[in-house]
């Protein structure tokens, strides 16, 4: 497939034509985008939204899925089982990956250390916690219950804690490694 820079839609022989492969041109155009975002300031956000670890569970036992503890801090997701492991400040969670407004998959922005709902801008804290007064949330993220098997966190997908529903359950939803 080619794509014809010349402008004459009429020419009855590519010969003359000044031709442009696709994966070219799709490539050329991608990279002219980008370098304009970057030069504005629009590709800074976007792209630390990017800087996650896509995960699949060790290993499945019924509802529960077992995940080997992050070293550090940082946020890994399972889009298979539509969960978000997070490790900070010495506290190992799992959330739902969707937003308790509407169940929007989450963001994780890096650089400010929090996750936002890309459809009515509702933030959350690494912890889970809302931000409050931003987007259309009412409470934190549904945390998963969770115990720690040697080096591992293990999530029961079957018992999700609401903040608003099982505060207790909700606030004691951690492992500490």
């Amino acid at each position: 497939m080619h794509i014809e820079l010349s402008g004459d839609a009429s020419c009855a022989s590519c010969a003359g034509c000044a031709l442009l492969a696709r994966r070219d041109f799709l490539r050329n155009a991608t990279g002219r985008a980008a370098s304009i975002l970057l030069a504005l300031g629009g590709l800074s956000s976007a792209a630390s939204a990017q800087r996650i670890v896509f995960i699949a569970p060790g290993g499945m036992r019924g509802d529960e899925a077992s995940y080997p503890i992050p070293p550090a801090d940082g946020v890994q997701i399972d889009k298979g089982n539509g969960t978000i492991l997070t490790r900070w400040q010495n506290k190992v969670y799992v959330y739902s990956l969707g937003c308790p407004h509407q169940n929007t998959a989450l963001r994780w922005y890096e650089k400010d250390s929090r996750f936002e709902c890309p459809k009515h801008h509702s933030r959350f804290g690494p912890d889970g916690v809302y931000v409050p007064d931003s987007g259309r949330a009412t409470r934190g993220l549904d945390r998963f219950a969770v115990r720690q098997d040697g080096p591992n966190v293990i999530a029961n997908l079957e018992r999700l804690y609401r903040q608003d529903d099982n505060r207790a359950e909700w606030d004691a939803a951690f492992v500490t490694p």
